[in-house]
């Protein structure tokens, strides 16, 4: 039987001791739902296993701090004050970035590139997705420099409806411990549904289809521009930030490659 503990506002003992280990796999609560967070290539192949996911979208990666982010992710100037300023804000937000080459030759060298990573070289790098994740991914990055990666804590193709119940049979007994916290989850939409709730985080492209940054002034109509890929929790938030530092930028939902 897989564990089961509940967050108790701290950084959850049984799931460092857990992700301390290869191959592990945990599934932990966020502002929208579960995910499945794993730190290495067994634990990454044990979530393709379990979502039963096609490999070609890109990974995502939990940032617990700027700093994270900015060790690992290619970005212009612009692009990283857009991260300080929803991070200073406390808003979701994950952007599709190409990897710093010196951290994809550091971090990625075991194989896990091709899991964490699209065509193009790029991941989804993700901030501010909700205290019971960030301590853990802060956790890990201060003490040794291990990433988190992250997917849904739901069937591919099923909502993640924001409860420990719907993650389904297949992830719960393919992780090795869950971490509830359905009241944190519930508190971050209090006037949604479960039919209203956005079930997850708003993501913003800022690479073109080879994987290079867009400019921050684009300089012709024929330039690539940010696209928001995916709505989301903080949505109307997020596009009041776009506007304020980009003239033009598209909305584009669903667009994932």
């Amino acid at each position: 039987m897989t564990e089961h503990v509940q967050w108790q506002g701290e950084a959850t003992q049984a799931a460092i001791d857990f992700l301390e280990q290869d191959g592990k796999m945990i599934v932990s609560p966020t502002k929208v739902g579960y995910i499945i967070m794993t730190t290495d290539k067994a634990g990454l192949e044990r979530k393709f296993d379990a979502k039963q996911r096609n490999r070609n979208k890109p990974g995502v990666v939990l940032c617990g701090s700027m700093e994270q982010l900015e060790e690992l992710a290619e970005m212009t100037p612009k692009i990283r004050d857009l991260y300080q300023t929803h991070w200073d804000q406390d808003v979701l937000l994950g952007c599709i970035l190409p990897w710093k080459q010196e951290a994809r030759e550091k971090y990625l060298g075991d194989g896990r590139e091709e899991l964490m990573t699209d065509r193009r070289g790029t991941s989804c790098f993700v901030i501010r997705y909700g205290t019971p994740s960030e301590q853990l991914a802060d956790y890990f990055w201060k003490k040794e420099h291990k990433m988190i990666y992250a997917s849904s804590a739901n069937p591919s193709g099923k909502g993640n409806r924001g409860k420990v119940a719907g993650i389904g049979d297949r992830i719960e007994n393919a992780a090795n411990l869950v971490i509830e916290a359905d009241d944190y989850v519930a508190s971050i939409q209090p006037d949604k549904t479960v039919d209203t709730r956005y079930e997850q985080g708003v993501m913003v492209s800022l690479v073109d289809q080879d994987g290079k940054l867009v400019k921050d002034e684009a300089e012709s109509e024929a330039d690539t521009k940010p696209v928001l890929i995916r709505k989301g929790l903080d949505v109307d938030k997020i596009m009041m930030n776009l506007a304020d530092f980009y003239n033009v930028w598209e909305y584009h939902h669903g667009a994932y490659y």
